[in-house]
C-alpha cells in the first residue's frame, strides 16, 4: 500500500521520533535468509539497529551468529539470547578486561574478536590465559579499505600463527570487510569484489598449507552480500538491509529490501511561502552526508534549504498542504547513525503506534 508508513494515532508519538515496522523487519530477515541460502550462512551486523527485539526476531528465524562493533552491542545481544557473537573491532586498553568480564558473565555465549596487531594479541593471550579461559580471535584482513586489518602476506601469516599458538587464544579464521566497494552496477561490483578477495583466497590456502587451521571466513557487508552468498565457505554479515535506507536503496537497486524504519517529524513553523520548518535537526537525522539527508514519503519533492541542530527547513510547491503540527514521514539517507541518535523507537503495527523499544546498545557501556 502506498501509505504503509501512516500512523493512525500520531498523537501518541512525540516528535522527532524513530518509527519501526516489525512486519517489514521480519520480511527483510526472510529475504536475507533467502539470499544467503539458509540462516546458518548469516552473521548479521547489529550496529544498524542496536535492538534486543530485532536480535530476538532473527533468533526466531533460525539465525544464531551475530557480528557487532562495540562491547555494549555484544552485551545486549547476549542478554537477548545470542550464542555466537563476533566483536569486529580491535580490543585495546580497558576494553580487553571488559571483554573478559563479558565472557565470564555469559558463559553460554561464545564470544570472539578481531585483531591486527601483535602486541594486542599478546595482551589478549595474557589476560585470558591468566584467567584460565580461552578466546577465539579472528585475523582482521585488509582487502582494500585500509582502515583496520593486515594485508595478506608474510606479516599477516606471522600474526595468524601468533594467534594460533598463543595460550588462551584460538584461531577463529579470517574477518574480511570490503567497505570500500560501493559500485552501483552489480556486474562491476562483482568484478571489484573478486579482485579484492583473490589475494585473500590465496592467503587462506597458504595458511592451511602451513598447517594453520582457518575454519571460517566472515566476509563483506550489505553491498557485497549477494556476491559473497555465492561462496559456501563464507559467512555473510550484512546489517543495513535489516532496516534499509534511501542511500543504499537508490545506489544498489539489485538489493531488494524494504524500508522498515522511518523518522516522524512535525511542522513547527511556516516561515515563508512554500517553506516549512521541521523539528528534524542534526540531532534527529544522521548529518554526516551532504543534503538530502532525508526523503519524505508524503512530500517527496521537498528540498532542504537549511539544517541546524534542532531545525530542518525545506521548500516545496506543496508546502501549503501542511499546517503547523502536521506530520511528515522521512526515510534517512543513512539509517545506522540515525538509529543511534534515539534512546527508543516507536513500534508501528497494523498502522498504530503500539509500544516502544529501547535502543539499548546505543550506549557505550551497559553493565560491563
Amino acid at each position: 500500500m502506498s501509505d504503509w508508513f501512516a500512523v493512525q494515532n500520531p498523537e501518541a508519538v512525540p516528535s522527532p521520533a524513530l518509527l519501526l515496522y516489525p512486519e517489514r523487519i521480519r520480511e527483510n530477515i526472510r529475504r536475507m535468509i533467502h539470499v544467503a541460502g539458509g540462516p546458518n550462512r548469516l552473521r548479521p551486523h547489529i550496529k544498524t539497529h542496536k535492538l534486543a527485539e530485532v536480535v530476538r526476531l532473527q533468533l526466531a528465524a533460525g539465525i544464531h551468529k551475530f557480528k557487532c562493533a562495540t562491547l555494549a552491542e555484544a552485551e545486549m545481544a547476549a542478554t537477548a539470547g545470542a550464542r555466537d557473537i563476533l566483536i569486529a573491532y580491535p580490543m585495546v586498553g580497558p576494553n580487553v578486561a571488559r571483554l573478559l568480564e563479558l565472557v565470564k558473565k555469559f558463559p553460554a555465549t561464545s564470544f570472539s574478536c578481531v585483531a591486527d596487531d601483535g602486541a594486542a594479541v599478546q595482551l589478549l593471550a595474557k589476560m585470558f590465559s591468566d584467567s584460565g579461559r580461552k578466546l577465539d580471535v579472528w585475523l582482521d584482513v585488509d582487502c582494500g579499505q585500509h582502515r583496520t586489518g593486515r594485508e595478506p602476506g608474510a606479516a599477516a601469516a606471522q600474526l595468524y600463527q601468533l594467534i594460533s599458538t598463543s595460550p588462551g587464544l584460538g584461531a577463529a579464521g579470517l574477518h574480511v570487510y570490503d567497505g570500500h566497494i560501493h559500485e552501483p552496477d552489480l556486474a562491476k561490483r562483482t568484478e571489484l569484489c573478486a579482485a579484492a578477495f583473490a589475494p585473500v583466497e590465496a592467503f587462506r590456502r597458504e595458511l592451511v598449507a602451513a598447517g594453520l587451521p582457518v575454519p571460517r571466513v566472515v566476509a563483506g557487508g550489505t553491498p557485497t552480500f549477494p556476491i559473497h552468498a555465492q561462496n559456501p565457505a563464507f559467512e555473510c554479515s550484512p546489517g543495513t538491509c535489516l532496516l534499509w535506507d534511501f542511500g543504499y536503496a537508490g545506489k544498489f537497486t539489485d538489493l531488494d529490501f524494504l524500508i522498515a524504519a522511518v523518522v516522524l517529524t512535525r511542522v513547527v513553523s511556516k516561515p515563508g511561502p512554500h517553506r516549512l520548518c521541521l523539528d528534524l535537526g542534526h540531532k534527529a537525522i544522521a548529518a554526516e552526508n551532504p543534503p538530502p539527508r532525508v526523503q519524505f514519503l508524503n512530500l517527496p519533492e521537498a528540498t532542504a534549504v537549511a539544517h541546524s541542530e534542532e531545525h530542518l527547513v525545506v521548500e516545496s510547491e506543496q508546502a501549503e498542504r501542511f499546517a503547523v503540527g502536521d506530520c511528515l514521514f522521512g526515510v534517512p539517507r543513512h539509517i545506522c547513525p540515525t538509529v543511534a541518535l534515539y534512546a527508543e523507537a516507536t513500534v508501528i503495527s497494523e498502522g498504530r503506534a503500539t509500544e516502544r523499544w529501547r535502543i539499548t546498545a546505543r550506549d557505550r557501556q551497559l553493565t560491563i
